[in-house]
């Protein structure tokens, strides 16, 4: 049975992420974490957009707290720290690299977009480069399975509340 774990969007979800996002939701297949309150936290996107582009964020963190709380962390400078914490530890390293595999498994079991093959998102495997990808994947996919996603839903204190 392919994971990924998600709900099929309903029209009030769909409306609730774009009004989130200040735009129209684009490629929704799934809201794949909701906040305490039930609005979409995670949606699960295509990997290829209704427009044709390949879109290889398959978990994308749209809940505006959420954001705010990844891009507070990234603007402290924790993405060094993650780095560094990626090169020390070997294990953390082979976690992490699963987590991609498993990023990749869960968007080609939507589909599979030749463009984007082998391509996950925040730096997935060798490095961090992006929180809001990071927790998004953590939030959608629960605890252990993105080790940096992980620490990012803990210190970001979202959903804690």
């Amino acid at each position: 049975m392919p994971r990924p774990p998600y709900e099929p969007p309903t029209a009030a979800d769909i409306a609730a992420v774009s009004e989130q996002l200040g735009r129209e939701a684009r490629g929704v297949v799934g809201i794949a974490a909701r906040a305490a309150d039930g609005s979409p936290a995670v949606v699960a996107t295509a990997p290829r957009l209704p427009d044709g582009s390949p879109f290889p964020t398959f978990y994308y963190l749209c809940h505006p707290e959420a954001v705010a709380a990844a891009s507070r962390l990234e603007a402290a400078g924790t993405m060094v720290e993650f780095n560094e914490l990626l090169a020390e530890d070997q294990e953390l390293r082979a976690q992490y690299v699963r987590a991609h595999e498993q990023y990749i498994a869960d968007r080609d079991s939507i589909g599979e977009v030749p463009e984007i093959a082998g391509i996950s998102a925040g730096g997935m495997p060798t490095r961090v480069k992006c929180l809001h990808a990071l927790m998004g994947h953590a939030l959608a996919a629960g605890p252990g399975v993105n080790p940096i996603g992980d620490i990012v839903v803990e210190r970001s204190g979202w959903g804690k509340n």
